[in-house]
C-alpha cells in the first residue's frame, strides 16, 4: 500500500512537472508570436531622362487674316527646319492648326489695339532625342533672328525605362530592409524569423532639382515586416 501511494505521488509529480513545461512552452511560443519588427528599405538611382516633350508656341498678330495666315505657316516651316537642322525628324513634330482670336468679338477687352486678329499655333516636339532637344532650346536665338516670334516653349523630361528598373530596385530596396531588421534583431537580442508582411513598394520619379529636368531621381520604399525569435 505504501509502495503504491509513493508511485502514484511520483507520477502526479511528473504530471504537474510536465503540465508546468507544456504552459511554459505555449506561453514562449505566444509572446514569440507577438514579437516583431517592421523595417523599410531604400533604393535611390539618378539616370539622365530619355524621353523629352517640347511644346513651342507661336503667333502672328494683324488685320488681313489671310496674310496671318501665310505668315504663321511660314514661322511653322522656318521652326520645322529649325528641328530638323538640329537632329530632329519631321515624324518626331506635330503641328497644331492655327487657331484664331478676334480682339473685336469679345466682349471685354481692348478696342484700342493696333490690330484685330491674333493667329497661333503649337508644335509639340516628342522624341528620345534628349541631348538633341536640349541643345535645340539653347539656340532658339536663331529663330528670333530669323523673325519667328516664340511665345511660349516648355520641355518635360520623363524617364519612360523606369518599368526595366522596377526588378532590381525592388530587391536592393528589400535588401536594405532586412539590413535593418537584422541589427534591431542582434540589438534585442532575438534572431530574426521570416516575413510576415511586404507591402508592394512606393515608386517614386522626381527631379534631381530644378535646375537639372533631365536627370530624373529615382526612389522606392519597401516596408517589411519580420518576425522575431530567441
Amino acid at each position: 500500500m505504501k509502495d503504491s501511494r509513493i508511485i502514484a505521488s511520483a507520477l502526479v509529480a511528473v504530471g504537474i512537472a510536465c503540465m508546468g513545461w507544456l504552459v511554459k512552452c505555449g506561453i514562449d511560443n505566444f509572446a514569440n508570436k507577438d514579437r516583431s519588427v517592421t523595417v523599410k528599405g531604400l533604393a535611390e538611382r539618378e539616370v539622365p531622362a530619355d524621353k523629352v516633350t517640347w511644346s513651342i508656341s507661336t503667333k502672328v498678330t494683324g488685320n488681313d487674316l489671310p496674310l496671318l495666315y501665310e505668315n504663321i505657316s511660314l514661322q511653322t516651316s522656318k521652326i520645322k527646319d529649325f528641328l530638323r537642322r538640329n537632329g530632329i525628324s519631321e515624324k518626331e513634330v506635330t503641328v497644331n492648326p492655327p487657331s484664331i482670336s478676334d480682339l473685336e468679338a469679345r466682349e471685354w477687352g481692348d478696342n484700342n489695339k493696333s490690330f484685330r486678329y491674333i493667329v497661333s499655333t503649337t508644335l509639340t516636339v516628342a522624341t528620345q532625342k534628349v541631348e538633341e532637344v536640349r541643345k535645340a532650346i539653347f539656340q532658339q536665338a536663331e529663330l528670333l533672328k530669323q523673325g519667328v516670334a516664340i511665345e511660349n516653349s516648355d520641355a518635360q523630361y520623363e524617364y519612360a525605362s523606369f518599368q526595366q528598373m522596377k526588378p532590381e530596385m525592388m530587391a536592393e530596396a528589400i535588401k536594405n530592409a532586412q539590413k535593418t531588421a537584422e541589427q534591431f534583431a542582434e540589438a534585442s537580442k532575438a534572431r530574426l524569423g521570416d516575413i510576415q508582411k511586404a507591402g508592394q513598394g512606393q515608386f517614386e520619379i522626381d527631379d534631381r532639382d530644378q535646375n537639372t529636368p533631365y536627370i530624373k531621381k529615382l526612389r522606392v520604399v519597401t516596408t517589411i515586416t519580420y518576425s522575431l525569435k530567441k
